[in-house]
Parts: C-alpha cells; structure tokens; sequence
C-alpha cells in the first residue's frame, strides 16, 4: 500500500546519531519539532512518540475528563476518538458531509449537551475539512478545539496551513505518511502554558526545570527518541522533493482513470493546497469492492477500504449502542470508499498498471 521514501541524507542523520551519546531528549528532537511548528505556522511544537499519544496529550492538557462530552467524526481512524475515551470522557459522533470527508458543520449544534467541552474535527486523507467553520462554532460556545491534523502535514485551505486552527493540533508521521519518523507525532499550539503542559506530560509529569527524578503531576513515557526524529529532520528537509513527487504519483492516477465513469476521483477544494496522505477512490454503490479487492490481490495488488466508521467498530457499539444508519453520509462513503498503492516512489507505469488491473477487476472481458 505505502514505501517510505529514505535516502541518503535520512541515512547520515541517523549515523550522526549513533556516532554519538545522546538517543532521547536531544537535538533532533528539538530541530524537529521546531520544523513542524514553522510549517504550521505555530509558536510551538512538542515531538511525541506518535499522532495518538499527541491527540492523548492534548485532550489531557485541556483538562477533558469523565463526564465531558467531544464532538468528532465518525469517518477516521480510531485514534480521534479513543484518545477521548482515555481520559473517561466522551466521544459524540456527528455526520459528516462529502465534499471534504470532515464534519458536517451544519450537524454539530444538534449533538451538543450541556456536557460538551470541545470539537475535534479531522482532516481526512490530506484533504482539510471546513476548518474555519469549526473554529467559528467552537468559539461562539465557548469549547475549545483539538485539530486533528494527524493526516495533513503539508496540506491547507484558503493559504492557511492545517495544524494552525486549534487550540492545539496533531501530526502523526508514521511511515505511509508524507513525511516519517517510523512512529512519530508533534502537538502545535500557541499557547505557552499549554506548550508547557504538554510537554511535562509527555515527558512522565517533569515539571520545566526537569529535575531528575522529580515529577510534579502523572505524566506518560510519549517522548520522541534522537533516531526517529534525525529520520524527521530529513524528511523536513526533503520536504518539497517529497510532496511534488507525491503530487506526481496523484495526477498520473488522474491522468489514467478520469474517464472511467464509475468512479469518483480525489479532489481538492477550489482553496485548497492536498498533500495526499493517501489515494483513496470511491467507487459506484452497485460495485461488489470485495470482488474488486479480491481481484487487485490475485495480480498482488494491495488495496484496502478506507475507513470502517468508528460508530460500528466492534468497540463503539458494545459501550455507546451504536447501529448501522446512525450516521448514513460516513457509512455511505465507507462503504464505496478504496485505497489503492500510494507512495512518492511509484514510477508512472506502476500507476497505468494499477489503474489497468482496477478496470479488468470491475468490468472483466
């Protein structure tokens, strides 16, 4: 489905790394998370050890707890929502709407309770949801916002990079993204006492001074190691070659499959900068996609379906009652929805093959 794309220079910094004696709490840690904060134009940046231990950590800094409400998408993976859950809080699902995958923000209003303490709106496969309206709508009720920016590292919307918008917001860098660190996430905000926060949280409750062996609240093993964030720093500053080669590998599959009519291709807003984090079609409703997926891997073809709503996973529906129909716009899309291989390296017949292999598995000769 994904090949990181690791070269020579990734390779030196991490060498640097092991010539030396610091592997945690070091300089490529603060060089990265640095970076990160300057591509989403944030004061601060705090590296974790994962997009999920930083969603983690900023629900905790906010001070969500047991009896909050969050409103957040159904249509995502399911670390935006277990990180509320984590702090016995919880997640309230609303719809999404299908121009960008993201909440529906005419939705929000109605799932609202006395008991609700924040939005957590998700970019989805790269493509910004209607970021500016959640902002809108957390500050006239007084929430505060998680960002989930987890999938859109590099991506934004009307010239304002995704990971700006919320109180706080989350990168993830793990290895199918657009930039890696194997495991990896920075939280950005631009607020210093919740910079503080985050990071004594991060780093098991030490308070700014980080006294050895002193702790002043419960904190958490999140930090990120030297070798993970050298890796980043690389990928920072490989950054364009990266994305314009991903870009590349998007509109060859456009290029190659935007005549067939029973299918919907990715798109960008008409004010939106994508950087895909993956490639992701929908096909049409009367389509068997399991055959379709059958088919791929019969000619080792990896495809997958991309998401299952969070509000049927097996989880969701034992604690909260969750049904099929509860939220149609999320099951709709997740039920057409295909990923197909994507990753900065693949060669333009790679491309035309995949996208050849998708005609024959739908409409064989």
């Amino acid at each position: 489905m994904a090949r990181p794309s690791l070269g020579k220079l990734e390779r030196q910094l991490v060498e640097r790394v092991l010539r030396g004696d610091v592997l945690a709490l070091g300089p490529f840690a603060r060089e990265f998370e640095a970076g990160i904060a300057a591509l989403a134009h944030r004061r601060f940046g705090i590296a974790c050890s994962s997009g999920t231990a930083g969603l983690h950590l900023a629900v905790r800094a906010l001070s969500i707890g047991e009896g909050d409400e969050v409103i957040t998408s159904p249509f995502s993976f399911v670390a935006s929502a277990n990180c509320i859950l984590y702090e016995r809080a919880r997640p309230r699902f609303v719809d999404i709407e299908e121009e960008t995958l993201g909440l529906d923000p005419g939705h929000v209003s109605a799932a609202a309770s006395a008991r609700t303490r924040a939005i957590l709106p998700v970019h989805v496969f790269g493509r910004p949801c209607k970021i500016a309206e959640m902002v809108d709508i957390a500050r006239h009720n007084g929430w505060r916002l998680i960002e989930d920016a987890c999938e859109a590292v590099g991506s934004s919307t009307h010239g304002q990079p995704a990971g700006s918008f919320g109180d706080v917001s989350v990168f993830a860098f793990y290895p199918n993204k657009q930039i890696t660190t194997g495991e990896g996430g920075v939280v950005v905000t631009d607020d210093p006492d919740l910079a503080g926060l985050v990071r004594s949280l991060g780093n098991q409750g030490r308070d700014e001074e980080v006294v050895w062996l002193r702790h002043v609240r419960l904190g958490y093993n999140y930090r990120m190691d030297e070798l993970s964030a050298a890796l980043g720093v690389g990928q920072l500053q490989r950054r364009a070659e990266l994305c314009a080669a991903r870009l590349r590998v998007a509109w060859w599959y456009k290029e190659a499959m935007r005549d067939i009519e029973w299918l919907q291709l990715p798109a960008a807003g008409p004010h939106d900068e994508v950087d895909w984090f993956v490639f992701v079609i929908r096909l049409h409703r009367e389509i068997d996609r399991d055959g379709v997926i059958s088919a791929l891997a019969a000619t080792r073809i990896a495809s997958r379906p991309y998401f299952t709503p969070l509000h049927l996973q097996p989880l969701y529906r034992d604690a909260f009652g969750y049904r099929p129909g509860d939220f149609p716009v999320a099951e709709r899309v997740a039920a057409s929805t295909l990923a197909l291989p994507f990753w900065a390296g693949m060669t333009e017949r790679e491309v035309e093959y995949v996208a050849d292999a998708l005609v024959r598995a739908v409409r064989p000769a």
